[in-house]
């Protein structure tokens, strides 16, 4: 008796190749659940979209103005060497086209920079609330995350150090200004710690909004380290999260490493376009920096006018710290949510105690201050 379709489908996948034991070990999470998702299973979107440290004041006019333009070329592929933005990118900041990279944002460049230095096993040092894409990549590469805890709502550089001398690790990451915090360490402390490292230590500085914070916090680029590569993006001030646009900045022989393993194709042609005629339009970035101070600014407001505690923040969000202990916190994003308002929060002890809220709008961060008193009260009762 021939066996139906069905039946033959299902022999067939439970007759796949094995995965390899590193996956079979992983478990079915990702690093974050996106706001699509969430408004999926809701039933509805939200009303204001200030949880994903989005810039929802969006790109510059001069850079839409130039993807309308580039859409008739959308069936070409991409230069696989992003010639163009990688010479405006070495020009913007002085260095050689040689000290560049560009990739599917700095996601995509933790990705290469963990198979380049990371296998099963390998101790990699980072903080521990830190950013979690990071770890995912780590652990898709079976390395051994070392992490420490954050000191008085910082990454301890002190903290970091030890470890990478105590687990003698290849590679150490720290972001300034910090996710998900906010908070920054001036230039001369990153470069204290950078001349304390190992050179046998590879750090990754994460600078993903270093435009939205003070210029003390970033040291000098210095091409001449082989142990640093400076990671930055166009997600975050410049408005082109969607676009998928990072690019690091390091020492010319790290660079060529990138080629080895780097997905030549992986910047869209539009990625390029929108990341060039982002660079160019200078005077839009400081607008929008300007723009995110001033929201900032209102967030703290209507933070303390409901009895909580913005922390002080270099980024373009503000982390709150709402008094109490994680449960309190989740109840009041848990509320908010319902409430039509998305936002995040750290989930690691200590730093959950907060709530976290991007730089939206005016119109969003006014249904913010309506929602804000009716979730604290809410998650009150519990």
């Amino acid at each position: 008796m021939p066996v139906p379709v069905a039946s033959q489908w299902s022999i067939r996948m439970a007759q796949r190749p094995p995965l390899t034991p590193l996956v079979q070990s992983l478990p079915e999470t990702v690093p974050f659940v996106g706001p699509e998702a969430q408004e999926r299973t809701r039933g509805k979107q939200f009303r204001a979209r200030i949880g994903a440290n989005e810039s929802s004041f969006g790109p510059a006019p001069s850079v839409i103005a130039a993807m309308q333009a580039a859409a008739d070329d959308m069936w070409m592929y991409c230069d696989p060497d992003n010639f163009d933005l990688k010479t405006a990118l070495a020009s913007h900041f002085g260095v050689g086209y040689e000290n560049v990279v560009v990739g599917e944002g700095i996601d995509g460049l933790l990705g290469l920079v963990v198979r380049m230095f990371v296998e099963e096993g390998t101790p990699v040092v980072t903080s521990l609330g830190a950013y979690p894409t990071f770890n995912f990549h780590v652990a898709g590469s079976g390395g051994r995350l070392v992490a420490v805890p954050y000191r008085d709502d910082r990454e301890s550089l002190d903290d970091l150090l030890d470890a990478v001398r105590r687990e003698n690790a290849p590679v150490v990451y720290l972001s300034n200004p910090d996710n998900p915090m906010g908070t920054w360490w001036e230039a001369d402390e990153i470069t204290r710690f950078i001349e304390a490292l190992p050179e046998t230590t590879m750090l990754l500085l994460d600078e993903a909004y270093c435009e939205l914070g003070p210029a003390s916090a970033l040291p000098p680029i210095d091409t001449a380290r082989p142990n640093v590569l400076r990671l930055r993006t166009f997600s975050k001030a410049y408005g082109l999260a969607g676009i998928r646009c990072g690019y690091a900045i390091g020492e010319a022989g790290v660079i060529r490493d990138f080629e080895k393993i780097r997905n030549h194709y992986g910047v869209n042609r539009m990625a390029l376009v929108a990341g060039g005629a982002a660079l160019a339009d200078q005077a839009y970035l400081a607008e929008v920096a300007g723009r995110v101070v001033a929201g900032r600014t209102r967030i703290s407001d209507i933070a303390r006018a409901n009895g909580l505690s913005p922390i002080t923040s270099a980024t373009n969000f503000v982390t709150i710290d709402c008094g109490s202990d994680g449960a309190f916190a989740l109840r009041i994003m848990e509320n908010l949510l319902a409430r039509d308002v998305f936002i995040r929060k750290p989930m690691v002890p200590v730093l959950n105690r907060c709530i976290r809220v991007s730089v939206g709008r005016d119109e969003e961060l006014d249904i913010l201050a309506e929602e804000l008193p009716g979730a604290i009260e809410a998650a009150r009762r519990g």
